[in-house]
C-alpha cells in the first residue's frame, strides 16, 4: 500500500514538473511573439516575370488609348477598348507615379553629385539633399507594392458575407476535437465582434462536457469574405485536456477540427425549384428549453439532385428555423457551382474539408508551449489565450495571410499570362 502511495506521488511530482518546465521554457523562447514572412507583396516588383507582365499591361494601355483616340471604330468595338481601358487605368496611373519619383531620385542623386565642397553652404545643401533623397527612396517604395497591389487578381466575392462552419474532427482526439471547437466558435465571434461584424447563429449542436459537434453562422459585414476566406481548412490542437475523459490520462493529446468558410449568395444568384427539395423536421437536440425539445421545430432541408444537406435548430420556430436552413442550402449549393466553373479545382468545401488528418493541417494550436503556428506562411505568435479571444493577434496573422495569398495569386496569374505569350 505504501508503496503504491510513493508511485502515486511520484506520478503528481513528475507532472507538476512537467508543467513548471514547458511554461519556463514558452517564457525563455527566443521565437519572438510574432513572427512574418520576409518575403512582402512589394518584393515581387524585382521578379523579372512580374516586371515583364507589368511592361506588357502598360503598353497595352497605351496602344488602348491610342486606338480610341485616332482609330475608326463601330460602337461594340469602341465600348469593349473603353471597357479594357479602364481595367488598365490603375496599372498605368501607379505606373507613371512610380516612375516619376524615380526620376525625382535621379535629379537628387545628380545634384549630390554635383554639391561637393568645403563650404558650410556646400555641407548643408548636402544635408537637405540626403534628406530628400532618403524620403524620396521610401515614397518609391510604397508607390511600387501599391504598383504591384493594382495587378493582384480581384475575388469578386471579396465583399460577400459569408457562411463559416466550425466541425469537429473526425479521426483524431474524441473530447479534445469536441471543446477545441467550442473554442474556435468563441474566437470567431471574438473576431466579428472586435471588427464590428454580424454574427448570426444558424445552427448549434453542443457535445459532452461543454464540447461543440458543429455550427454554422453567418457572418456579415465589409469585406468579410476577403478577411476570412484563408481561414477554411483543417485546424490542430496540441494539448493536455482540461475535462472530458481524455484529460484523467494527463498527457499530452492530438486532435483536430476543420473551418469551413463559403460566401453568402444574394437572393438573385442562385434559385431552388421547390420540387427538388425534401423538408424533414424533428425534435431540437441538447438544451435549449422545455419547447424546443418538446417540439417538432427543428428543420433539415435535403437537395435531391445533389444530395446537398442543411438544418437548422437554433429557433422554437419551425419557420424560421426552414428559413434558415435554407440559406444554408443555398450557400451549399452555390459554392458548388462555383467550384464546377473553375477548371483544375476542387469545390472550396471539399477542398476545406479534406479528410480533416492531421497532415493536412494548416495551422497548429500548441496549448502546452503557449504557440500558435500558421504552417502556410510560418506565422508565430505567442500567448495562444490572448489569440483565441479573436482580437488583434488573429487579425494580424489573418493580414499576412491575406498579403501570402495576394502574393500567390498574382505569381499565378503572371505564370498563366506568360504560357500565353
Amino acid at each position: 500500500m505504501l508503496t503504491q502511495k510513493c508511485i502515486r506521488l511520484y506520478g503528481w511530482c513528475a507532472l507538476h514538473m512537467r508543467k513548471r518546465i514547458w511554461k519556463e521554457l514558452a517564457n525563455r523562447s527566443l521565437v519572438p511573439s510574432r513572427r512574418c514572412c520576409n518575403n512582402h507583396l512589394g518584393d515581387l516588383y524585382r521578379n523579372e516575370s512580374v516586371q515583364r507582365y507589368l511592361r506588357q499591361l502598360v503598353e497595352e494601355y497605351r496602344d488602348v488609348t491610342k486606338t480610341l483616340q485616332h482609330g475608326f471604330l463601330n460602337d461594340p468595338a469602341r465600348k469593349e477598348l473603353n471597357k479594357r481601358q479602364v481595367g488598365l487605368s490603375p496599372v498605368a496611373t501607379a505606373f507613371q507615379s512610380a516612375e516619376h519619383a524615380v526620376k525625382d531620385l535621379e535629379e537628387v542623386e545628380t545634384l549630390l553629385q554635383k554639391t561637393v565642397g568645403s563650404k558650410e553652404e556646400d555641407r548643408q545643401m548636402v544635408q537637405l539633399l540626403k534628406e530628400e533623397q532618403a524620403q524620396i527612396t521610401q515614397r518609391i517604395e510604397s508607390l511600387r507594392k501599391d504598383l504591384i497591389q493594382t495587378l493582384v487578381p480581384s475575388d469578386p466575392h471579396d465583399t460577400s458575407n459569408v457562411l463559416l462552419e466550425v466541425v469537429t474532427g473526425r479521426t483524431t482526439g474524441g473530447d479534445i476535437c469536441q471543446q477545441f471547437t467550442r473554442e474556435m466558435f468563441d474566437m470567431y465571434q471574438g473576431l466579428a465582434s472586435h471588427k464590428n461584424w454580424d454574427f448570426e447563429i444558424f445552427n448549434y449542436t453542443p457535445a459532452e462536457y461543454g464540447g461543440l459537434h458543429h455550427a454554422a453562422v453567418r457572418i456579415a459585414g465589409e469585406s468579410v469574405y476577403r478577411r476570412l476566406k484563408h481561414e477554411g481548412g483543417t485546424h490542430r490542437v496540441q494539448r493536455i485536456p482540461e475535462v472530458g475523459l481524455s484529460s484523467r490520462m494527463q498527457r499530452i493529446h492530438t486532435g483536430t477540427m476543420t473551418v469551413i468558410v463559403l460566401p453568402q449568395p444574394n437572393e438573385l444568384d442562385i434559385s431552388i425549384d421547390p420540387k427538388d427539395l425534401r423538408v424533414d423536421t424533428f425534435r431540437s437536440r441538447g438544451a435549449g428549453g422545455q419547447s424546443v425539445n418538446t417540439t417538432d421545430s427543428a428543420v433539415r432541408i435535403v437537395h435531391l439532385p445533389t444530395g446537398t444537406v442543411a438544418e437548422c435548430q437554433t429557433s422554437r420556430s419551425q419557420l424560421q428555423n426552414r428559413d434558415t436552413a435554407l440559406r444554408v442550402l443555398k450557400a451549399r449549393l452555390y459554392q458548388s457551382m462555383m467550384g464546377r466553373e473553375t477548371e483544375q479545382r476542387l469545390t472550396a468545401r471539399k477542398q476545406q474539408v479534406g479528410t480533416r488528418s492531421q497532415s493536412e493541417r494548416i495551422r497548429t494550436y500548441n496549448f502546452s508551449q503557449d504557440r500558435v503556428t500558421d504552417h502556410r506562411t510560418g506565422y508565430v505568435t505567442r500567448d495562444i489565450k490572448e489569440f483565441m479571444k479573436g482580437g488583434e493577434p488573429l487579425d494580424d496573422l489573418i493580414s499576412e495571410l491575406l498579403e501570402h495569398g495576394d502574393k500567390e495569386a498574382l505569381l499565378e496569374l503572371v505564370v498563366t499570362c506568360s504560357q500565353r505569350y
